[in-house]
């Protein structure tokens, strides 16, 4: 096993992949994000990922990210449902200078008045930009109907609840929520574990501190919304779908892998390929720690909506029928192939062993090719008729 673990003294976990080339991707992720939130704060936790790059006690805005990049190197952070994470990609001889910065960020924010409102606009612009653009408009729109408030709401809030946060509050949050203890470092690259964990020892201290989720309630809904100015129809089928710790996850990957993954898969050929229904005909698994759904992604016409929602089910009815051995095995090799390719990239690796370790444990990661090799054929079919008996849709059409 490549991977080197440790959890140390202040409760901060620590993952390592060595590597030979002389690059190294590394995060610090907080196990707090958009599932921890009440309906009245709604974005907070990507307000608060966004104010730690506005400056800190000794680095202003530009000094961040121009040490960063200055070097060569690439600086971001993302807010998900159970995590917060902050990395960057550098030479590995800058491991440490990078490290210092996303140390300063979590430590020494400064949460400065004028630059919290400043950045709340910000903020307000993007959720403007998500909700213009009908393809991510419509992916909002399909959590809301697989899930109730709060967890159905968006990640990034909406304009009423971003727009009436408090500086002193947030500023409060964040000291509340973000605590070594519930750290999660991952390093991937041409590094020393030890001085990574030597490191990171004698940069935090124990703090005590827990985050509670907010209890998820699952729904089955369906919404469409009617746009002047589009031309194209936008359709998202959704189930809930197991955890990565069930097996039946690996289930689904596979029969993903057959059914809606890539431009050989048997829904591509027939709503694209036969039928000339569509441009993009595009699967998803969207899982973490508490949470998982299975949806397709379809831009087709208006007119043309009903046959592709029958064409999504008849292809489930298909697969839990006429699906072969030979498929079964296609579809692993696909699988296993696919991690294989995207292992290369130190930053996605980074990502996948932290998002493992936040649902179970980093060592899983490894387990994959295993795990998907032990998939059954019936239990394929199994889930490709039982998976989607009750879904969700979600649509924006032209008006």
């Amino acid at each position: 096993m490549k991977l080197q673990k440790k959890v140390l003294k202040n409760g901060t976990t620590v993952l390592f992949e060595k590597r030979d080339l002389p690059v190294v991707s590394a995060s610090i992720t907080n196990r707090f994000g958009g599932a921890y939130e009440r309906s009245e704060i709604k974005g907070v936790a990507h307000v608060i990922e966004h104010l730690l790059f506005t400056g800190t006690k000794t680095r202003t805005h530009e000094d961040i990210s121009r040490e960063i990049e200055k070097k060569g190197g690439i600086l971001n952070a993302f807010t998900a449902q159970d995590a917060t994470s902050f990395w960057f990609k550098l030479p590995s001889e800058h491991l440490f200078a990078g490290l210092d910065i996303l140390v300063d960020l979590l430590k020494n924010p400064k949460f400065d008045k004028d630059k919290f409102e400043k950045e709340k606009k910000v903020i307000l612009e993007e959720i403007k930009m998500y909700h213009d653009n009908p393809r991510t408009h419509v992916g909002e729109m399909i959590e809301k109907n697989l899930y109730d408030k709060p967890f159905g709401e968006l990640i990034i809030g909406n304009a009423r609840t971003v727009s009436a946060l408090d500086r002193d509050f947030v500023a409060s949050l964040f000291k509340k929520v973000y605590s070594p203890e519930n750290y999660i470092v991952t390093v991937v690259g041409d590094a020393s574990f030890e001085k990574v964990c030597e490191y990171f020892e004698k940069n935090f201290e124990a703090e005590g501190k827990k985050t509670e989720i907010v209890p998820i309630k699952k729904l089955n809904g369906k919404s469409a919304d009617e746009r002047p100015g589009i031309d194209q129809a936008h359709l998202i089928f959704a189930f809930h779908a197991p955890l990565m710790t069930e097996k039946e996850y690996f289930d689904l990957e596979v029969l993903d892998a057959y059914l809606a993954k890539g431009m050989s898969s048997k829904l591509f050929l027939e709503i694209r390929e036969k039928r000339g229904l569509a441009y993009t005909v595009k699967s998803s698994l969207n899982t973490e720690k508490n949470y998982s759904y299975y949806s397709i992604y379809v831009g087709t016409t208006k007119e043309a909506v009903p046959e592709v929602k029958k064409l999504i089910l008849q292809g489930f009815g298909d697969a839990s029928k006429k699906m072969t051995p030979v498929d079964l095995q296609e579809g692993k090799e696909r699988l296993i192939g696919l991690k294989k390719v995207m292992s290369e990239e130190s930053s996605d690796v980074m990502n996948e062993i932290m998002y493992h370790e936040l649902i179970s444990k980093a060592e899983y990661y490894y387990d994959y090719e295993k795990k998907i090799e032990m998939v059954k054929l019936g239990d394929v079919k199994k889930i490709a008729l039982e998976g989607p008996k009750r879904y969700s849709t979600a649509e924006v059409l032209p008006k």
